[in-house]
């Protein structure tokens, strides 16, 4: 009669391998279900409760209602900041607001400090949340740090005033962010035609970049937007080397 020991003990250990890698392949999957929403939630959270310390200390104890509630209420400080922030808007929409808003900063450009740090946060402010500024709302490939090397940035927008003028062609101002971090980089002054534009979005890039290549957007593009696209790469590797 054969012998069947050897085949017996195989059987408990395949099933045991069997199930350690169907126990493995569910762990992972939660985990890649669960940590995104649960990393999400917990950056809001911590975003609401650090307004909330701001602000609730400012508001007086008789228009606060967690005064009057056996509980808090979570976001009441971020609600309160977007009704402030929204009557202000409301305000300095008229005449009234406009004159006083004209009043503060003649006074900020008087302060010798003080007017230059203003100046340059209302002109960054006003080009980002300004609904017709087109900054960094174009992704794009620039030869960078050296030939033949491509890094990705955000086109803000065109050069003009003395940079501008000294170059003799049209130059484009490109922030090429680091990985993971992405608010610190290179501010990168180019001509438009070494600048190679990208059909991603600005988040699909920012994610890109974030996840260190890990997060790719598919290719959306046409046949023909394909080979336009690879030669006018191939027009910017032949003017950069030359």
């Amino acid at each position: 009669m054969p012998d069947n020991g050897p085949q017996l003990n195989r059987v408990p250990t395949t099933r045991s391998k069997g199930l350690l890698a169907r126990f493995q392949t569910y762990f992972l999957t939660g985990i890649l279900v669960t940590a995104p929403a649960g990393i999400t939630l917990w950056l809001s959270y911590q975003f609401v409760e650090a307004v909330d310390k701001m602000v609730l200390p400012l508001i007086p104890d008789r228009y606060n209602p967690g005064t009057y509630l056996p509980f808090g209420l979570p976001g009441m400080g971020l609600l309160v900041t977007v009704v402030l922030l929204t009557l202000i808007g409301a305000f300095t929409a008229n005449l009234l607001g406009r004159t006083l808003l004209r009043f503060g900063e003649r006074f900020l450009s008087r302060v010798p400090v003080i007017r230059g740090l203003y100046g340059a946060l209302k002109q960054i402010f006003e080009t980002v949340v300004s609904q017709n500024s087109s900054a960094f709302r174009e992704v794009a490939m620039v030869e960078y740090p050296r030939p033949g090397c491509w890094s990705i940035g955000f086109v803000s927008g065109t050069t003009p005033g003395e940079i501008g003028h000294l170059m003799d062609s049209s130059v484009v101002s490109v922030f090429v962010p680091t990985t993971p971090n992405p608010t610190s980089g290179f501010l990168l002054i180019l001509p438009r035609t070494e600048v190679v534009s990208l059909s991603m979005t600005v988040e699909e890039g920012i994610k890109m970049i974030v996840s260190g290549g890990l997060i790719t957007p598919p290719d959306r593009r046409s046949a023909e937007q394909k080979e336009l696209a690879k030669t006018r790469m191939n027009l910017t590797r032949s003017t950069n080397s030359s």
